[in-house]
Order: C-alpha cells, then structure tokens, then sequence
C-alpha cells in the first residue's frame, strides 16, 4: 500500500476566517484542479479523477444500442454489449430489472438506456442501465411469449379459473378511454340490444406510459365497489393499434389486477388477430368492442321472442292438459260404477254383511277353543299349585316320621343302656370321684400343680382343691417339712390322715 502524502496546508481547502457558505461544485472543481497539478498521485486518486471526469464528461442518461453478450441474471444482471468493433460492460439492479417485463437472451439486440460511471475497486468503467427495450417488433414478440410462459406456469390462463357471465346484467362497468372509437361502439351496440342494462363508463389512458397501471387500479377499484355500484360484469375494451400501442395490455400488474377480479371480465382489444395478456387472463375474449358488448347484454328482441315462444308453448302445453284432461273424464263417465253409485254401495253392504257373519263365527270357534285350552291349564294348574304340592308332601312326611319311629324306637333304648354303662364308667375315672373320697391336690396361684414338698417353698401361695371347693393359704416356717411313710398298720383300715405322718 502506498503511504498517504504529507499534510500541505498550503493545499487545505477552506478559510477559517471565512463566513461565506462553501460551494460543491467549486469545491470539486479546486479538487480536481489540485489532483491535475499533483507531482504524483495514488490509484485512489486517478481512480476518483477518472470517474468525475466520465460523469461530467458523458451526458446522462445515456441510450446505448447494442448485442447482449455473457448475460448474468441471478439477482442484479450483469452483461455486455457489443457491436462490431467495440464491447462495454453493463449493470442492472434487481430493482430495476423487475421493471423490465422481460429478460433478454444473448445475441438479443437492446436499447439501454443509463449513465455512464467508472467502478473504483476494480477499476472498470461501466453502463449502469435504468431501462431496457428489446429493439424491432419481434423484440416485442419475443417479450409476449415470455410472459404468457411465466403467467401460464403460475395458472393465470386456467380455465378453472374462468367465471361465467351473467345471464341479465343489471350494470356493466366498460374500462376505456372515452376518446376512443371503442366507447361509441359498445354503447350503440347496448342502446340497441337492452336499454334496460346500465353501463358504468370508466376513463382510462389505453397506451404510453402508466396505462397499464390505470387500467389496473380501475379494475381493482370498480371490483372491491361492486356492490355499491351495482356492477355485475366489466368489460375492457379498446380500439386497433400497433403492438407498441396495444403493449399496456400485455403488462403483468394488468394480468394481475385480471386474474384476482372476482367479477366476471371480458377483454376486447384490437382487432381479431391481436392478442393480448389480459385477453388470455380475462374470463371471456371477444374480437371486437361489438362483439363483446353482444355477447355480455342480452337482446331485447331475443328476450321477447323467447318470451312469445315460451307463452305459445305454454297455451299448448295448457290445451293439451285440458284435452287429456276431458278424455279422462269421458272414459269415466262410461264406466257404470260412476253412472249408477247406488250399485257400488248396494254390493259394499252385501259384502259388509258377509264378512259381519263370518267374524262372528270365526271368533266364536275360536273362544270355544280358547275355553278348552284354557280348563285344560286350570286342571294342571290345580295340580302344580304350591297348596296342593304342600299337602301331599305333609302327607308323606307323616307316614315316613311313622316308619321311622318304628324302626328306631328299638335302637335307641339300646344306645341308652350303652350311655348307662359308659356314664358309670366315667364316674369311677372322675378325679371329683376320688376328692369324695377325702383325697385334694395342691397348686399354686398359677395353676401349677405341687408334686414335692420342695417346690413349697415359705410364703408361696398355696390353693388346696377338694371336693366342696379351694383353700387358700401360704406356707410358712424357714424350711419345708418332709412326709414320712408309716409302717405296722395296715393300709386298709388306714384313713387319709393316716396315710402319711409329719417328719421332723
């Protein structure tokens, strides 16, 4: 990197005793002045000096002619022309390539219209484009295919999409200029078909520049007051012209206003071999002003005819009817049922009486039947009743409680003599037998049985058993005593006191 110059005050630009409002382009000028007199400058500096002098120097704007070349267009465009001898470099913004309505191809010819400036940090001078035109009518062409591609790709041309005209407009809104042929023809051609329908004129510009974009607006605008305005259909319309006069209708915010209009649209632009965008767009394409006014208002003369047509066809119809109507009655007249009703009636009662004596006999068979069946089910019934079931099984029940004491009176005195013996058996084993006897056991309070004169240690509480009841007591003295056994006296004639003596 080259190092900046040292500052020369000399060479500052400005006075700071100055009171005086400081010009720009004098400014400029004593810039450019000092850089042409500078022994050496930077690239920076040649660079800004080429691009000022290129800006003054070349008119702006400026329209180039020329061959697209090595077309880039991914988002900003970047491109050349050339011709035979010469090439320069081109840009297009994005911003202003969608304003172009179409994308050229290379080896198309264009007008470019733009200023000339030089690019500092690559050092390239350049055409910085702000419009674009193909150049010639098949420019144009080429251009018209491209959008009805792109439109068709989206679903703008869809059938679909189409919505019907309406069978009796109460209001057409016609879109064009009031100048024009067309106007007059379509309100000539509704004056004359229906007076009864209303046209809503809208003036709009139907070439040059922001055509497209009145019609638009006058679209979207009669459309979202449809109902204030008590307009039923629109019709855009203009007379014939070059496609460079008929090109506002191939515009894509005029397709676009078309294809979101909810009320039914009918295009006539041009003559019959022109075709427009809109046309493609709109519900319904007519070839001239005329046609499309015939073909949105109904004809009076139509209408009344159908009318008189319809009222014939309804005295037909009614003569017809009545016709039918009278052959009918003629056939039922010579019926006899109709000429002598007494008959029909007299013959009725007959069959009435008939059927009276054969119900009666009928249900009197069938309540004798019913009446059999029905003491047949009493009879079982009277067998099956719970009272009768009772008495029978009582009667049984007595005669088997006879058999049975019969039959057991026997073994039961012998199970009472068993009992008898196995009860005095009893009574020897009863301990309470033996305490009779004069004989007792000890515990202690706890129940615990006292086998030895050991376990009766002093002041433990005793309860002696007899037969008549208990003895509490407490045993006493420091240490127990021993029973000792006598001897020389027989045990028979021994009583319980006897049985045992105290031993010291």
């Amino acid at each position: 990197m080259m190092a900046r110059p040292p500052f020369d005050p000399e060479r500052a630009e400005g006075d700071l005793f100055s009171h005086e409002k400081p010009d720009p382009g004098r400014r400029e000028k004593k810039k450019r002045a000092k850089l042409e007199g500078a022994e050496h400058l930077t690239v920076s500096q040649v660079s800004e000096l080429i691009k000022s002098k290129l800006e003054e120097g070349i008119p702006s704007p400026i329209r180039v002619i020329g061959e697209v070349s090595n077309l880039s267009a991914r988002n900003h465009w970047y491109f050349s022309l050339k011709d035979e001898n010469a090439v320069i470099s081109c840009v297009v913004w994005a911003s202003a390539a969608k304003k172009f309505g179409f994308q050229p191809a290379d080896g198309d010819e264009v007008v470019a219209t733009g200023h000339i400036s030089h690019y500092m940090p690559q050092g390239r001078t350049q055409l910085y484009v702000s419009k674009l035109d193909p150049v010639g009518a098949g420019a144009l062409e080429l251009r018209f295919r491209q959008m009805c591609e792109e439109l068709r790709a989206q679903g703008y041309f869809d059938e679909d999409h189409k919505i019907p005209l309406p069978t009796f407009p109460r209001r057409i809104a016609i879109i064009t200029s009031l100048k024009g042929a067309a106007v007059q023809d379509v309100i000539a051609t509704a004056a004359q078909r229906c007076k009864a329908v209303g046209l809503l004129l809208v003036d709009v510009r139907v070439q040059g520049e922001g055509a497209a974009e009145d019609i638009a607006a006058a679209i979207r605008r009669i459309d979202r007051d449809r109902k204030k305005l008590n307009v039923d259909a629109i019709l855009v319309t203009r007379g014939g012209g070059s496609i460079e006069d008929l090109w506002a209708f191939n515009e894509r915010v005029l397709a676009e206003a078309a294809f979101d209009c909810e009320l039914p649209l009918v295009a006539a632009i041009g003559h019959e071999s022109d075709t427009t965008v809109i046309e493609l767009v709109a519900d319904m394409r007519a070839a001239t002003p005329t046609q499309a006014a015939m073909r949105m208002i109904p004809s009076a003369d139509e209408l009344h005819a159908q009318i008189d047509h319809f009222d014939d066809r309804l005295d037909f119809l009614s003569q017809r009817f009545l016709e039918r109507c009278r052959e009918r009655l003629m056939i039922i007249e010579r019926v006899e049922a109709f000429r002598a009703p007494e008959l029909m009636l007299e013959a009725a009662w007959v069959r009435l009486d008939r059927l009276q004596h054969d119900l009666i006999r009928e249900s009197d068979a069938r309540l004798a039947r019913e009446r059999l069946r029905l003491e047949s089910l009493s009879g079982r019934w009277m067998r099956l009743h719970p009272r009768e079931i009772v008495s029978q099984r009582h009667s049984r029940l007595a005669v088997l409680e006879d058999r049975l004491n019969r039959v057991s009176w026997g073994r039961i005195l012998r199970l009472r003599k068993s009992i008898d013996s196995l009860d005095r058996e009893l009574t020897v084993v009863d301990p309470r037998h033996v305490l009779r006897r004069g004989y007792s056991y000890t515990t202690d309070h706890k129940g615990q049985l006292i086998r030895k004169v050991s376990e009766a240690r002093p002041g433990l509480h005793i309860i002696t058993n007899l037969s008549d009841g208990t003895i509490d007591s407490v045993v006493g003295g420091s240490s127990p005593r021993k029973w000792r056994k006598t001897t020389g006296r027989s045990s028979d004639s021994l009583d319980q006191m006897d049985l045992f003596a105290l031993e010291e």
